[in-house]
C-alpha cells in the first residue's frame, strides 16, 4: 500500500510566517509537522510516499524530507493550483497506478498511531475507512453520520444543525473506487474538488464507507493558537529529558528539557517541558514550561512561555514574552534608556500586541 501526503496549500492562517515556508514545516517542540506525520507513515509500514506539492514551496519540502527520511520512497507530484483534496488526489493518479492508498493531510497532528487503522482497512472488505474524533463544535468541521456497525452513512460539511459529533480528522485509506468517484464529482461552490463529495457518491452508489475512532488528541495546526497548543500538547507527551549542550553553574535546568549539541545556557533557568535547539545561547534569562527555541537563537535578559521560536531569533531584553511565534531570523529587543516610544518595521497580516 502507498502513501499520500498533503503538503500544498497558501497556509494563508499562519500568515506571515507562511509567506517563506509552507505550513507543513512549521516547527512544533523544534519538529516539523509532516515529520510527524512521515514518522506516523513509517510506523504503519507505508515505503512508498507520494508528497503533494506546490510549485513555490516545493523544494523547501523536498529539501527537507530528502534529507531526514531517506530510508522512504518518496515521489513528489505538483499540485499547479491547491483545488481541493480529491484534486489532489487526481493529480496523483499516475503515481498511485489504480492502488489503495493512505492520504493523509500534512498540517495535522494525532497523538495514536495509524497502524490499526490501516490494518482495519487491509482486513476488511471496505472501499474506504475514515478516521473521525468526537468534537465539542462539530459545526467547525466535516462531519460524519454513522450507524452503529460504524459505517457512514452520510457526510455534511460544517452542518448548521449536526446530526453527529463526529468530525473527519484528515487520515483517511482509500480503495480504487474513489478514482472513479472524484471523476464524476463536480467542483463546489469553492471552484474546489472535496473529498467529502467524492466519499458521498460512494455512499450513494452503494460502496462501503467505515469509520474509525481516533481515541487520542488531534490536532489541526492552521492558526496561531492551534500551533502553540499543538507545540504545548507534543511537549507535554513526548519530550523527555536530555542535555547535550552546556549549562553553567550558575544556571537551573528544571523537568523534562532537550537541549541540543552546541547550545549554552548562562545564569539562567530552563523549567521545562522545554526544547532548545542546537547553537543556541541562553544568558540571563528564564526559559518557562511549554517553549521550543530553534537553533542559532540568542535569548539574553528575556522571559519567555508558551512561545514557539523558530531558527535564528534575536530576542533580548524583553520582560515577558508569552503565547507568541517568532518567525525565523526575526528580531525582539527591547532598548535601553528613557525613551518610551515603540518603534516598529512591521510586515503584511502580522499581529502586535502592546
Amino acid at each position: 500500500m502507498r502513501g499520500l501526503v498533503l503538503s500544498g496549500g497558501k497556509g494563508t492562517r499562519l500568515r506571515p510566517l507562511t509567506y517563506t515556508m509552507p505550513k507543513q514545516l512549521i516547527p512544533v517542540a523544534n519538529k516539523p509537522i509532516i515529520a510527524y506525520v512521515m514518522d506516523q507513515m513509517r510506523d504503519a509500514g507505508i515505503q512508498d510516499i507520494g508528497v503533494v506539492v506546490s510549485p513555490e514551496t516545493g523544494h523547501q519540502v523536498k529539501e527537507a524530507l530528502d534529507r531526514t527520511f531517506s530510508d522512504l520512497r518518496l515521489t513528489y507530484i505538483v499540485q499547479e493550483q491547491p483545488l481541493g483534496l480529491a484534486h489532489a488526489v487526481k493529480v496523483s493518479q499516475d503515481y498511485l497506478e489504480g492502488d489503495s492508498f493512505v492520504m493523509y493531510l500534512g498540517d495535522n497532528l494525532i497523538g495514536q498511531s495509524i497502524k490499526g487503522f490501516v490494518e482495519d482497512f487491509q482486513t476488511s472488505s471496505s472501499d474506504a475507512v475514515i478516521l473521525l474524533k468526537e468534537v465539542e463544535d462539530p459545526r467547525m468541521f466535516g462531519v460524519a453520520e454513522v450507524d452503529q456497525q460504524g459505517r457512514i452513512c452520510r457526510l455534511v460539511e460544517k452542518p448548521r444543525e449536526p446530526q453527529s459529533n463526529l468530525a473527519l480528522v484528515g487520515v483517511y485509506v482509500f480503495g480504487p473506487a474513489i478514482y472513479q468517484a472524484i471523476a464524476e464529482i463536480k467542483p463546489s461552490w469553492r471552484g474546489e474538488l472535496e473529498i467529502t463529495d467524492a466519499i458521498q457518491w460512494m455512499l450513494e452508489k452503494g460502496y462501503v464507507v467505515n469509520s474509525s475512532p481516533l481515541i487520542s488528541w488531534w490536532l489541526d495546526t492552521g492558526k496561531k493558537d492551534d500551533l502553540l497548543e499543538a507545540n504545548r500538547v507534543v511537549l507535554d507527551e513526548l519530550i523527555g529529558r536530555q542535555i547535550q549542550g552546556e549549562v553553567d553553574g550558575l544556571s537551573l535546568v528544571i523537568g523534562r528539557v532537550v537541549l541540543e549539541k552546541g547550545s549554552h545556557v548562562t545564569r539562567s533557568e530552563i523549567r521545562g517541558p522545554v526544547t532548545i535547539g542546537a547553537d543556541t545561547l541562553v544568558e540571563d534569562a528564564f526559559i518557562g514550561p511549554y517553549t521550543s527555541v530553534g537553533r542559532c537563537c540568542t535569548i539574553k535578559n528575556s522571559v519567555l512561555e508558551h512561545c514557539v521560536v523558530l531558527d535564528g531569533v534575536m530576542i533580548e531584553g524583553v520582560g515577558r514574552l508569552e503565547d507568541s511565534i517568532v518567525g525565523r531570523n526575526s528580531t525582539v529587543r527591547h532598548q535601553a534608556g528613557n525613551h518610551q516610544a515603540t518603534r516598529l518595521m512591521i510586515g503584511d497580516d502580522t499581529e502586535v500586541l502592546l
